[in-house]
This record gives C-alpha cells, structure tokens and sequence, in this order.
C-alpha cells in the first residue's frame, strides 16, 4: 500500500505525523513494535533511508525506544503519549486559526459554525 503524500510537507514529517496519529487513534499501542525500516519503507512506497530518519525522529520525541536487536517500539510512557496528544491538538488548532484568518473569517463566526456541527 502506498501513500499519497502532499508537496507541501516533507515525507518524513507526513510519516512522522501519520505515525503518530496512529498511536493516538488507538492503532498503534503502547509497547507495539513497529515494522522494521525496510518493511516500513516499502509498505510506504518511500526510501529505507526516508524511513530511518522517521523512526529517528521519533526516538527523538520520546515516542519510540529502539531495542538493539528487537526493533522499533512504541513508548510504554503514558504520560509522554498524553503530551503528544496535547501537541498534536494544538498545532492543528494553529493551523485551523491560520488558515481562517488568511481566508478572511473570524474566530467568532467559526466557533457559530463548529457549535452548530457538533
């Protein structure tokens, strides 16, 4: 299965993010082992070394924990999930506050429109 990946973001990033959403649908859990790069790389259509940089920025971000010999694993670290959470809540609610105010909407009739669709 290959991905559709945007232009407007590197692969890695979208990778990254996609992994982590994951983790906070519910479809990767804590302590899952993720696939190894190579069956990453090519079940993402993307290159071994695309992926390398992916499971490294993850172990960066305390979400991964590599085990030498064993794999790739999701963190067992709860509260470090719930940051991500928080994070990933935030950034998207920039990114919505940008994207309104650049096409011209306020924040007070987009919280009419959101009120009204939950």
């Amino acid at each position: 299965m290959t991905i559709d990946f945007s232009r407007d973001k590197p692969i890695y990033s979208q990778l990254v993010d996609r992994i982590c959403g994951d983790i906070l649908k519910g479809k990767l859990e804590l302590g899952d082992r993720l696939p190894s790069v190579r069956e990453y790389a090519v079940e993402a259509g993307v290159n071994v070394n695309t992926v390398q940089r992916v499971y490294k920025e993850l172990e960066a971000m305390n979400i991964t924990e590599t085990k030498r010999g064993q794999g790739t694993f999701i963190t067992t670290n709860e509260k470090r999930i719930e940051l991500l959470r928080e994070d990933m809540k935030n950034q998207l609610a920039e990114h919505f506050l940008l994207s309104i105010e650049a096409l011209g909407f306020s924040k007070e009739e987009m919280l009419i429109v959101l009120k009204n669709k939950g």
